[in-house]
């Protein structure tokens, strides 16, 4: 019986993020990492690797799709109500032992990470999307990064379609990765999980690429928000959540900071699970910071004000929300407020158009998606 990495290593192209070195090696640049990789061996990623001097990169399937409500990706400040229609593959160029998607982005290091690849094409994709009735496709569940080739392939599709594109990311990108994506992708979402290097280098990772990302992106004018999953006693520290806000504001005071809420998953069952006061005050912290438009997340009804957006001039709520669900909206066609005028950065409708659904749910039976999954 072939093992799972027989089966995501026959699925690949040829990558376009690399460049050949001497004694066949090939040099990376789909994330931070910037890999060497010797000749029979993959990255760090475990999913791109090197067979003859080329680098080989995943294609020509998913791990699973979702359709979502684009608040649960979170983008609070795009297309509210939208529904993003969500895909992924296997793979991740980090470890972290709190990661909720680990059947995916750990499957090929972790040994109960059991997620069988199910082929599919940008085409069958798109036309799923399309019938679902989502606005937005987005590369998602493990690190889109390392699979960036396969990810522009479908973006392409769905700009074609007329649908719009997002990556939700852990951020460790590299110029040249940021530069292939920038014609083709419309909103990016980076979780920022700490701001010590000490700890990224716990995850995998380097806090430096993360916020050299950042800073390209918010240039390059891709709509940016960021995340932070708050996790007690790992990336709560006050002095910490104001030098991470800080430097967010430095690059702009009008980026969204969601900062959510840790429940104990895959290999953290400690410590405990974070608490609304504790939310509370690292946004208060970030509010201090100068930024304009701080939520809190993972804990519905728990956060006060803080699911909601406000006019950053008058206080004005311009979105109600509770969880995912919109229960109110009040901005202009313009992306206005409507008390005083303000305009609030975004990518906004000309109109609301309602919420297709408010919760995550599986493709509809009668996709052609769906009764690939149900055969598998």
């Amino acid at each position: 019986m072939p093992t799972l990495r027989d089966i995501v290593y026959e699925n690949v192209r040829e990558g376009e993020l690399y460049e050949r070195l001497d004694r066949n090696r090939v040099r990376c640049f789909a994330c931070g990492h910037c890999c060497p990789i010797p000749e029979g061996q993959p990255g760090v990623c475990k999913v791109r690797y090197n067979r003859g001097g080329t680098l080989y990169a995943p294609w020509g399937y998913v791990g699973g799709v979702q359709c979502d409500p684009i608040e649960k990706k979170p983008f609070f400040h795009a297309y509210p109500g939208a529904l993003a229609y969500s895909f992924g593959m296997l793979g991740c160029d980090l470890h972290c032992s709190y990661c909720q998607n680990w059947v995916t982005s750990q499957a090929l290091r972790d040994p109960n990470a059991i997620s069988p690849p199910l082929e599919a094409t940008p085409e069958l994709l798109v036309q799923d999307a399309l019938a679902q009735g989502a606005k937005v496709v987005v590369s998602t569940y493990n690190e889109p990064l390392i699979t960036s080739e396969w990810a522009v392939s479908v973006f392409r599709t769905a700009r074609e379609a007329g649908l719009l594109t997002a990556f939700v990311s852990n951020g460790n990108g590299t110029p040249q990765v940021l530069e292939y994506l920038r014609p083709w992708i419309d909103l990016y979402k980076v979780d920022l999980k700490s701001f010590d290097d000490h700890h990224y280098r716990q995850l995998g990772g380097r806090l430096q690429p993360i916020l050299d990302t950042i800073r390209r992106l918010h240039e390059m004018g891709i709509w940016l928000e960021i995340v932070t999953l708050l996790i007690p006693g790992f990336n709560d520290g006050n002095e910490e959540l104001r030098q991470m806000t800080e430097f967010i504001s430095s690059v702009s005071p009008d980026i969204p900071w969601h900062v959510t809420a840790f429940h104990q998953d895959y290999k953290m069952t400690s410590p405990d699970d974070t608490r609304a006061e504790d939310l509370l005050r690292a946004a208060a912290l970030g509010r201090e910071a100068g930024l304009r438009y701080v939520y809190a997340g993972n804990l519905p009804g728990q956060v006060a004000e803080l699911e909601n957006t406000l006019c950053s001039t008058c206080g004005e709520t311009l979105i109600q929300r509770h969880g995912y669900f919109i229960e109110e909206y009040r901005l202009t066609p313009e992306g206005n407020c409507p008390a005083c005028h303000t305009h609030v950065p975004g990518r906004w409708s000309r109109q609301f158009d309602g919420q297709i659904a408010a919760r995550p749910f599986l493709p509809r039976r009668q996709s052609q998606l769906f009764r690939i999954l149900t055969r598998q």
